[in-house]
């Protein structure tokens, strides 16, 4: 297994490698083209599989099995398509992500519409499409009460809990703690019979949903947080005195190691630890949906930005490049808890060797805290060379961050052009400056001027 793991992380990186210098050579990158985001789709793609094959390994044939893709953590069309083709759904948490998942052909009864603030008219159209949705708290159930009151749906109805069972090392990831935004406190005084009451009193809710949490949560909270949403769905069904719960959510939240090109922990070894700690979870009586993202996608994305200058201040060398703040607002904001791997490569796009020397890799952005990494052990980078931000296919370029009107970067995909090269396909064109323009109000700049209380005319 460690040899597997090992023999894809190289595989991975030399694909990654290839990639640099073909977009160099092909003129993705160049002086007028300063900063790109890449994304292997042969890695997206294996990815995928071993997520399917992790379950199918543990759940009787036959067993409903959706994989969600959490739609949040690379909101775009192209992702979506490609692994909608990979066998797997979308998970949404809005509008937007909805419309996404619908443009990318995702069918209704492969999505599941998650969020904690769901409008009556987001709750109207998912139940029109039959989309699956999980009912946050009590008020949101009122609300369905009504919806479907109103109108029959074909919609798979359940309700989030919140096993209340502790937080990992990231506390803005952690959403399983005590006081929670998300689902039912199933540990508050009253909460656990009330939930129990509202699926016997509502046939129609046929679903239990818990997410424990995403990046810094350790795998055996994650099967913590499952067990007890599988204890409670057999709670259910035992005073109902029928398989009333019939589907379980138990979300995603593996975490990615990013300190690592190993992509461990793996599927693999996640659905093998629910096996032994949650037993009956895959004896075949429930359906299953997955919600997982950063850990499909992470792997897969590379920011590559050039350096535009280098400078010593106070003896630190500093390579000053095009990606900062903009595509990887965490790591700029808290880099103690999403450190991002550097990659030196040179002008060409060859990989830099030769000693080490500290350095800081800075962003473009106007303010001094703009670092990729500080302090960091890299090949010395020079102006023209090219740094890249690894691991940032999930919850980086795709997020961008308008700090001083900086533009999104152009996002491709990358494959084996079948003749020994690397062929790229556009997923996001690079914005334009007449974008940022008309986004910043560009066509009402004489709102302001020309709106005048009567005794200022």
């Amino acid at each position: 297994m460690e040899r597997d793991i090992e023999a894809e992380a190289e595989a991975r990186a030399a694909r990654r490698d290839e990639a640099v210098r073909a977009a160099v050579e092909q003129g993705l990158l160049a002086p007028d083209a300063a900063v790109v985001a890449l994304l292997d789709v042969t890695g997206i793609r294996e990815s995928a599989r071993a997520l399917r094959a992790a379950f199918d390994a543990v759940v009787p044939s036959g067993t409903p099995v959706l994989h969600a893709f959490a739609v949040k953590a690379t909101p775009l069309v192209p992702v979506l398509r490609l692994l909608r083709e990979a066998g797997l759904g979308a998970e949404v948490a809005s509008p937007g992500e909805l419309a996404l998942a619908r443009a990318a052909g995702v069918p209704a009864e492969r999505t599941v519409l998650d969020a904690p603030a769901k409008t009556p008219a987001e709750l109207r159209e998912a139940l029109a499409l039959g989309i699956a949705v999980n009912a946050d708290n009590p008020q949101e159930l009122d609300r369905l009460d009504a919806l479907a009151h109103e109108s029959p749906t074909r919609s798979p109805l359940g309700i989030r809990i919140n096993p209340q069972i502790g937080g990992g090392s990231i506390g803005a990831t952690s959403t399983a703690t005590a006081t929670s935004k998300f689902g039912v406190g199933l540990r508050d005084e009253g909460a656990r019979e009330w939930v129990v009451r509202a699926f016997l009193e509502r046939p129609w809710l046929t679903r239990l949903h818990a997410h424990t949490g995403s990046q810094g949560i350790p795998m055996p909270l994650l099967a913590r947080g499952v067990a007890e949403t599988y204890a409670l769905a057999e709670e259910i069904n035992a005073r109902a005195g029928r398989r009333q719960v019939d589907t379980l959510d138990i979300g995603g939240g593996l975490s990615v190691d990013f300190a690592s090109e190993a992509a461990a922990p793996t599927y693999a070894q996640y659905a093998r630890v629910l096996a032994e700690e949650v037993p009956g979870l895959f004896d075949g009586r429930y359906g299953l949906v997955t919600e997982f993202g950063r850990s499909l996608m992470a792997r897969h994305g590379t920011v590559v930005a050039r350096v535009e200058y280098t400078k010593s201040a106070g003896g630190r060398r500093i390579a000053v490049t095009h990606a900062g703040v903009q595509v990887a607002t965490r790591t700029v904001y808290v880099p103690e808890a999403w450190p991002l791997r550097i990659a030196a490569y040179d002008a060409k796009g060859r990989p830099k060797t030769g000693p080490e020397t500290v350095q800081d890799v800075a962003g473009p952005a106007c303010f001094s805290g703009d670092l990729l990494a500080e302090g960091r052990s890299l090949p010395l980078l020079e102006q023209g060379d090219y740094a890249a931000a690894l691991d940032t296919g999930a919850y980086y370029f795709a997020h961008h961050y308008a700090y001083n009107s900086l533009v999104r970067p152009g996002v491709y995909g990358f494959a084996p052009d079948g003749a020994g090269g690397v062929a790229f396909a556009v997923v996001r064109e690079p914005q334009t400056l007449a974008e940022v323009v008309a986004e910043s109000g560009g066509a009402h700049a004489d709102a302001l001027t020309t709106l005048w209380a009567p005794e200022h005319r």
